[in-house]
């Protein structure tokens, strides 16, 4: 086969990843236009999708911008990373590939984590910020409340970042896993014979020559 043939399903994938991802960031950018009122997405012709945006900024608000960027980032480190495996890049670079792909994860994980506090914050803050309409109200005026002042958001946000950081870490096993075991046990098996040459070259250096072994020999061991 020649190298082009070989190098086609690396282009193929390289030019679909670029595609998804590029469309991937203007939903992003327009989802965040939509969501601080710069633009207006008329999708009362898509149902559907019209669904799926108020979805979104009910229960995930501004927090769907740093999950998106984050997934960005996270797939374009995995392409990246799967492109090294396949030209063998020299040890150290996949390394640094690997954690970088890695630490996009935590990133994931984190947000959920950061973001539901934050919501969690300000949802009890808008909840008991007025006091005598809270007592007024009882208890289901303060769940009103905490409803309206981002309680869902910051639940859902927690869902999100720890089911998205599995997934990603289980897509990031199925996709370069086993290509990435095999590397890195390549690369210690070639350290291993390096560490084997060395010491043979050792012994060698060290060792004294034939001819001096042979004049150590007396003739009685020969007879």
């Amino acid at each position: 086969m020649t190298g082009k043939g070989r190098h086609r399903p690396g282009f193929v994938r390289g030019l679909l990843t670029g595609a998804g991802l590029s469309l991937l960031l203007g939903g992003v950018v327009l989802y965040l236009l939509a969501a601080l009122g710069v633009i207006r997405l008329d999708l009362l012709q898509t149902p559907h999708l019209d669904l799926v945006y108020r979805w979104l900024l009910r229960n995930l608000g501004l927090s769907v911008i740093p999950f998106g960027i984050t997934l960005l980032l996270y797939l374009y480190s995995l392409e990246r990373l799967s492109r090294g495996l396949d030209r063998e890049c020299p040890y150290d670079e996949i390394l640094h590939r690997v954690q970088l792909t890695d630490i996009w994860i935590s990133l994931f994980f984190g947000i959920g984590v950061i973001w539901t506090a934050i919501g969690m914050r300000g949802a009890l803050l808008y909840a008991l910020g007025d006091t005598s309409h809270a007592v007024d109200g009882g208890a289901f005026l303060v769940l009103q409340r905490l409803v309206e002042g981002g309680i869902l958001t910051a639940l859902s946000t927690t869902i999100l970042g720890g089911a998205g950081g599995y997934l990603m870490r289980l897509f990031k096993s199925f996709q370069v896993g086993g290509r990435l075991s095999r590397y890195q046990l390549r690369h210690e098996q070639e350290a291993n014979g390096r560490i084997e040459r060395l010491l043979q070259e050792i012994r060698d250096a060290t060792a004294p020559p034939v001819s001096e072994r042979l004049a150590r020999i007396r003739p009685e061991e020969i007879r």
